[in-house]
């Protein structure tokens, strides 16, 4: 075999049984990006004040709040410097004057992965022309229901999410789990509680490899894997928010949420063994509901540095928006708070408000 083998291949496959192997604190953290500019510039501090056909990521009670019959949303964002794409499409429809039927979905992936496991061919020659390619995918379907009760202020909302991972032809897995969200409004105050994964979302792996692949597993030290089940664990997210009007075209909105996660200590401002808490805020100031400026802090984290010395850091997000009639476009600029490594992400996305045909 000597070094007949893909880097890619192997450094992509050592990811999912990395994940078998440890505490289940990062499974299906493409589900952990956030979608639409406007959400992603205030930090993704967004599950309170969601009025739109994005509420079916983001907290599936707002999704009672969009203005029209129908309503549209897409987004495209690269990270890594344009390696991975993230593309997101929504579909929301108002059932009644209480209900709303939504629909999202999600592909976060690395196309055009060489693999050079045939790179060698049988006399023992480089023949660059079996060279192919491959991609690394993540798929998400969520189904969206919300309903408002008779309770004055209060919607209610659930999601049901089918997730399909795929690392070309030699390993996928299918997943399915659950979220549920509620929205309440008291008199200035809005506050909301999502629970993602609420029965824990279980993905079963299967992989096909050949003997060549498992081959190169054994050469290089890693573990074969082998087909099993990786699990996501129930997350909290908890928001309150307020609009404050300083004129009748001016005003603003605050909101903080707080994301708590039990399965361990993780680098998060607010941290233990029994629960982990991320808070994250953001602002958004518009101008006659038309012009919109938006910033957020998050992602408070420590490290240590070469010399010793614990440093600690948050990311500051921002963005723009701007709405005409029945189209909204979005802007963020996203990953601006790392000292270390400088990523910065242009992220758009759009809106479109859909009447019902009269006949």
């Amino acid at each position: 075999m000597g070094k007949k083998y893909s880097i890619a291949i192997v450094f992509a496959l050592c990811i999912c049984v990395n994940g078998f192997a440890q505490a289940p604190k990062y499974s299906n953290e493409f589900l952990n990006i956030g979608v639409g500019a406007r959400a992603l510039g205030m930090s993704n501090s967004y599950i309170t004040s969601v009025n739109d056909v994005t509420a079916g990521y983001w907290n599936p009670a707002g999704l009672l709040g969009i203005g029209n019959q129908h309503q549209v949303a897409l987004m495209h964002s690269e990270y890594f410097a344009g390696i991975a794409k993230y593309d997101y499409g929504s579909y929301a429809t108002r059932l009644d004057s209480t209900s709303v039927l939504g629909f999202t979905m999600i592909r976060f992936g690395v196309d055009d992965i060489p693999n050079t496991t045939e790179l060698i061919n049988a006399n023992g020659n480089v023949d660059y022309s079996r060279i192919t390619t491959f991609s690394a995918t993540d798929f998400a379907l969520l189904v969206s229901y919300a309903k408002k009760l008779k309770i004055p202020g209060l919607r209610i909302g659930t999601n049901v999410k089918i997730i399909r991972r795929r690392v070309g032809d030699f390993a996928g897995s299918w997943g399915f789990g659950l979220d549920a969200g509620m929205q309440y409004a008291y008199k200035k105050w809005k506050f909301a509680a999502m629970t993602r994964d609420i029965t824990t979302t279980f993905n079963a792996w299967t992989f096909n490899l050949s003997d060549d692949m498992k081959a190169v597993f054994a050469a290089t030290g890693n573990d074969i894997p082998g087909n099993s089940v990786e699990i996501t664990l129930p997350k909290l997210l908890l928001g309150t928010a307020r609009k404050f009007d300083f004129t009748n075209k001016i005003s603003l909105l605050a909101e903080v949420n707080f994301d708590a996660t039990f399965d361990g200590k993780r680098n998060v401002l607010i941290q233990s063994k029994a629960v982990s808490v991320d808070p994250h805020f953001g602002l958004e100031a518009s101008y006659m509901n038309i012009v919109f400026l938006r910033t957020g802090i998050g992602n408070y984290q420590s490290y240590t540095d070469d010399t010793g010395k614990k440093i600690k850091t948050f990311q500051p997000n921002i963005g723009i928006g701007v709405r005409i009639k029945t189209i909204t476009i979005d802007y963020a600029l996203t990953d601006i708070g790392d000292q270390s490594v400088a990523l910065y992400s242009n992220v758009f996305s759009l809106k479109v408000d859909i009447n019902k045909n009269k006949r």
